[in-house]
């Protein structure tokens, strides 16, 4: 059966973002032809994933549960008789809730939805489960399943409970207590849009609180919150009398997603008393420590995620660390003698690999990244999957060939252009055809550290040509006029925030004399396909505050008549016109994030889902929700 389904949202009209959130039921199950072309999407997330089983001391290790997709995100049953599991078996991208005996046998769908469905719990009698979702809304929300009837109850979206709808915030991560009256859960609700590095970065950071609901909703208040600082993965003690989690700086949400900078920070083991909020902290020193769980009277067992330490850890004196590489979000049995978890594999997906679609009548495939058309149909991107080169090659992925060599002809560092941070990024098409430009040197956190220029090349890989001088300014993501005379560009100078010196620039091919076109923290210019706007992105500082909002917005190209398209506070960016110039899809923070960030790897916002609006900011609509980032995305033309 076709599962494929499809996600909208209700215009508000115009381009403020007053937009009411409203998922459609699920369309025919087994469409014939599909109307239009396909949606192509890079998703930054694992390509497989495995769920192991162990003694607690590490041995007999084993692989339980593989359906040859994504299975993650175990526990057990009260009992220790079922295994709970998320798993994207029914299309990647789709994340839905199964169970399996213990042995990893009698596989059955428990939640069923278009929409992102994980961290299934059971309740002690095994009657209930509790879950997040973004159903009915696209923000995450905890949720609650009778077993025997089918009946589903929102917990957290709900009067009193549900946050500000404006703010891009969730409920994460529910625990049962052992009596099975209160569900535990983490939450960002009510809190700021907050960029990492003091507010200014892209990327958000995560601030939770620790929250109790009973199961027929009443009673929900906090047991535990601290200013600044992201408090997660709550679960019971065995007498239901304290609650342990973790804790670290909410900046450290954005640094725990690097490899790079995740060896530098720090989490500690926490609890409180759930009747008097008595605070215990478990741990102390280096390390990041995660996924607590008590597994007796007063042993708590956690992970330590990244670097040398990295491996499964009691509060038990002399207990030795237990070391088996490559586990994320373990769960011990109920009487702590066995630990389940997944093992991810990040081998990379191939082009036009199929992907999940909520369109009834478009595919959705993955594509490397910043895929781009020719008016004959040939498709340009940066290979980020190998080594940000620059490749062409049919819609289909077909007669593919490297048109830049970054190894052999950058005269890069490869150490950044391996961690991604280096390389030819943005390729786009002259309107004829015949070259193709895009930007060769450093980027993202090493903009302001070393340089980078627009090159040009012919579509059969000679006449490669420096556009502009890299030890002026970080030039990067051009696009050219629909007359094919000049190209627009993103200057950035240094590490400061001197706006004046930044901006979109505009170079006359002929003349080859730049022009300022705005000034300000600009990014992502793109020629509307008639040549009479271009679309950016723009950070500004929200008033008031420490941070900035980024959000998408055009100008013609003589400077007049700039206009923003989204407002949310959220933000919203890396936008591309679909090939009509009738749309723009775009990349959207506003729904926030699926899980707790810390649990995540080697991404930098898993919230991100792609988003369709009209060219002139009307109709916004969300056209995907997984838990993972989906970015690049373009429409393939017919």
């Amino acid at each position: 059966m076709d599962r494929r389904r499809f996600i909208t949202i209700a215009a508000a009209g115009g381009a403020a973002l007053a937009t009411t959130l409203k998922p459609l039921a699920a369309l025919a199950a087994e469409p014939v032809a599909k109307a239009k072309g396909p949606l192509l999407l890079n998703r930054i997330g694992p390509s497989a994933s495995q769920i192991f089983i162990a003694n607690a001391d590490g041995t007999n290790e084993r692989k339980l549960i593989d359906s040859g997709t994504l299975d993650f995100n175990a526990s057990f049953s009260a009992d220790g008789q079922w295994i709970v599991f998320t798993s994207e078996r029914d299309g990647l991208g789709n994340a839905n809730i199964y169970r399996a005996r213990a042995d990893g046998t009698q596989a059955e769908r428990l939640v069923d939805s278009p929409n992102v469905d994980d961290a299934g719990v059971l309740s002690p009698d095994g009657s209930k489960l509790a879950f997040v979702s973004t159903r009915d809304g696209l923000k995450t929300n905890i949720w609650l399943k009778d077993l025997k009837t089918g009946a589903l109850k929102n917990l957290t979206g709900v009067a009193g409970v549900q946050g500000d709808p404006m703010l891009p915030d969730g409920f994460f991560r529910p625990s049962w207590s052992p009596d099975g009256q209160w569900i535990a859960f983490s939450s960002d609700r009510n809190t700021e849009w907050k960029g990492h590095h003091n507010g200014a970065g892209w990327e958000h950071t995560q601030e939770l609180s620790v929250y109790v609901i009973r199961a027929d909703g009443s009673g929900f208040r906090q047991v535990a919150t601290r200013k600044d600082y992201c408090l997660g993965s709550p679960k019971w003690s065995l007498d239901g009398k304290r609650i342990v989690f973790y804790e670290t700086k909410s900046e450290y949400t954005y640094w725990v997603l690097r490899p790079d900078l995740l060896p530098q920070i720090d989490s500690q083991i926490v609890s409180v008393d759930v009747a008097t909020g008595e605070r215990i902290e478990h741990t102390s020193g280096p390390g990041f420590k995660i996924s607590p769980q008590f597994v007796g009277a007063e042993e708590i067992a956690y992970r330590r995620k990244g670097g040398a330490g990295e491996g499964l850890y009691s509060t038990a004196p002399g207990k030795a660390p237990v070391k088996i590489p490559g586990l994320r979000t373990p769960s011990w049995s109920p009487d702590g003698k066995q630990v389940i978890y997944e093992k991810f594999t990040w081998r990379g997906w191939k082009q036009n690999q199929p992907l999940f679609s909520w369109d009834a009548d478009r595919e959705y495939r993955y594509s490397d990244v910043w895929p781009a058309f020719s008016k004959d149909g040939w498709m340009v991107l940066t290979a980020k999957g190998d080594d940000s080169s620059v490749d062409i090659m049919r819609a289909d992925g077909s007669e593919r060939k490297r048109v830049f060599n970054v190894s052999k002809d950058g005269g890069l560092d490869m150490g950044l252009v391996k961690r991604g941070l280096a390389g030819a990024f943005f390729p786009v098409w002259s309107p004829d055809g015949e070259w193709i430009v895009f930007g060769l040197g450093s980027w993202f956190t090493e903009r302001g550290k070393g340089g980078a220029k627009l090159m040009r090349v012919k579509r059969d890989g000679t006449g490669a040509e420096a556009l502009t001088d890299d030890s002026v300014f970080n030039a990067g993501f051009p696009s050219y006029s629909a007359d094919g005379r000049q190209i627009v560009f993103r200057s950035w100078f240094g590490e400061g925030h001197d706006y004046d010196k930044m901006g979109l620039r505009i170079l006359d091919l002929e003349t080859r004399k730049i022009r300022d076109l705005t000034h300000g923290y600009d990014n992502l210019p793109i020629w509307s396909p008639d040549g009479s706007r271009i679309m950016f992105t723009r950070g500004e500082k929200i008033p008031n505050s420490i941070w900035s909002n980024f959000d998408i917005w055009t100008i013609k190209p003589d400077g007049t008549d700039l206009q923003r398209l989204t407002t949310h506070p959220a933000s919203d960016g890396h936008a591309v016109w679909t090939p009509d110039g009738k749309q723009i899809l775009f990349n959207s923070a506003r729904n926030g994030y699926r899980d707790e960030a810390p649990h995540y790897d080697m991404t930098f916002q898993p919230y991100g889902q792609l988003w369709v609006m009209n060219a002139d900011g009307s109709g916004q609509r969300q056209i995907t929700d997984s838990l993972w980032e989906d970015s690049t995305p373009q429409y393939v033309p017919r």
